[in-house]
């Protein structure tokens, strides 16, 4: 019968190095040479310079066999047990994400790092996802994040180039975060209306709420060549980024931390937007809507006119708008209180012609008007209110100066007052007079407010009275 080869495996060694492998034939005689075969006992033996003792050093996986021989032709023993070798390296990789938001966007860029604790050189990495495998040697992997309403998961692996079989177990997966859409930048101005002096802040907020941007911030100027506004007799909307262009304010090419900008001297109506990008490279949102400062002071290129030439309408009565010149330079434009670019639907909108417009409204409504040049200009802005009603205040829609003379008037649709018309100012009574006319002689900073009358238990709304 013949012998049997036995092999032992030193198992005292540290993972990620080598195993000493000793192969001998019972009873012991120095007369063997031994033949060791990997993973098949019916392999080419290999071809390894081993001691006459029968011990090999190894560093690869693998199922381990042997048998001794001697004489010739050689006479072999019995193949020994198998030995299975499986050399893993015991440091648990680690699956990482840079940059570190709590939340991601459809599009945006980011790496993800494999990560082996003491070990950044001397290594080749593989990579496995949820969705595709990564062949991937690198141990960082970059993706762009696509929408999805399901995480993925992530998980990587290392292997030591100078030890090829030495390789890591798998990372415990890691679990991206679940792709939003894209988030919006919204822009606040104040003040809304200018004041002499006053500073203008500008505020830019990212919807939903998230962190890591940077912020640039946007002068809107007027892109007349989109046929933006309205035409025809019903009104068509638009998204505002396609009627303006925008232009970098100064110290905003490289983006604020801040998330506000002050605006000094301003003087008159101007429109802002403002956008917000962070990462490397940078994923950047699409502008804000424009949001407007107004000045209701005369711009000398041009001056909206209104007419009948009052701050508040009756519905169903035609309003006409004037930019003040019948030219195709300037157009009028409005800005509705839900603050997009249109109209509700119960407002008629006639074009007269390029720069006039003719409105005319069915229920209450209340609108900023202005004109808008080729060239980028503003012209002063006035607030127009159409009221479902049988009473209004006669107003002035454009600011009075001081030392001037103003009446204020109280207005039925129909029919004339059958008693006397009382007028408010911020809420207090300033004067009951049968004529439905309230005169102001001589006007003083201490005159402006909120006006309104009241006739026969009808109160009309409250208008602005602006002094300069």
């Amino acid at each position: 019968q013949r012998p049997k080869a036995q092999v032992i495996a030193d198992r005292d060694f540290s993972p990620g190095s080598s195993v000493t492998l000793t192969c001998s034939v019972k009873p012991s005689s120095h007369s063997w040479s031994y033949y060791w075969h990997r993973d098949e006992n019916t392999s080419k033996p290999l071809e390894l310079n081993s001691p006459s003792n029968g011990e090999i050093i190894i560093s690869e996986n693998g199922i381990y066999f042997c048998r001794g021989g001697r004489g010739q032709p050689i006479y072999y023993t019995e193949y020994s047990h198998s030995v299975t070798i499986d050399i893993t390296d015991t440091n648990m990789p680690a699956v990482t994400q840079q940059p570190i938001w709590p939340e991601i966007y459809y599009g945006e860029k980011i790496t993800l790092i494999c990560e082996i604790q003491g070990h950044q050189t001397d290594w080749v990495f593989e990579w496995m996802r949820t969705s595709r495998d990564e062949p991937w040697i690198q141990n960082e992997m970059n993706i762009t994040l696509l929408f999805s309403f399901h995480e993925e998961y992530f998980w990587c692996k290392g292997r030591r180039k100078s030890v090829p079989h030495s390789v890591t177990s798998w990372s415990a997966p890691f679990k991206s975060k679940r792709v939003n859409w894209q988030p919006v930048s919204v822009l606040t101005v104040s003040p809304s209306w200018l004041s002499p002096g006053a500073s203008v802040t500008l505020k830019c907020a990212v919807q939903p709420p998230s962190t890591g941007w940077r912020f640039y911030w946007y002068k809107a100027l007027p892109d007349l060549s989109h046929k933006y506004g309205f035409a025809g007799h019903r009104h068509r909307g638009f998204y505002p980024s396609e009627a303006y262009h925008f232009e970098l304010l100064p110290d905003s090419i490289n983006g604020t931390v801040q998330d506000f900008y002050i605006i000094q001297g301003q003087k008159h109506t101007v429109g802002y937007a403002c956008r917000a990008g962070r990462g490397n490279p940078e994923y950047s949102m699409d502008y804000s809507k424009p949001n407007f400062v107004w000045s209701a002071d005369s711009y000398p290129a041009a001056s909206l006119t209104v007419s009948p030439d009052r701050g508040q309408h009756f519905t169903s009565e035609f309003v006409t708008l004037s930019c003040g010149r019948n030219s195709t330079q300037w157009r009028v434009r409005t800005f509705s209180q839900d603050k997009y670019f249109t109209l509700p639907y119960w407002i008629i909108w006639d074009e007269i012609n390029a720069s006039t417009k003719r409105i005319r409204a069915h229920w209450t409504c209340s609108a900023v008007y202005w004109c808008e040049s080729e060239s980028g200009e503003f012209s002063n802005a006035i607030n127009i209110t159409i009221y479902d009603d049988d009473l209004i205040l006669v107003n002035p829609v454009h600011p009075v100066s001081e030392g001037a003379s103003v009446t204020l008037g109280c207005k039925l649709r129909t029919g004339n007052f059958t008693s006397s018309v009382a007028f408010y100012k911020n809420d207090k009574l300033i004067q009951n007079t049968v004529r439905g006319e309230l005169n102001i002689p001589a006007v003083s900073a201490s005159d402006e407010g909120l006006y309104k009358c009241e006739h026969s238990g009808k109160v009309s709304l409250q208008s602005w009275m602006a002094v300069k």
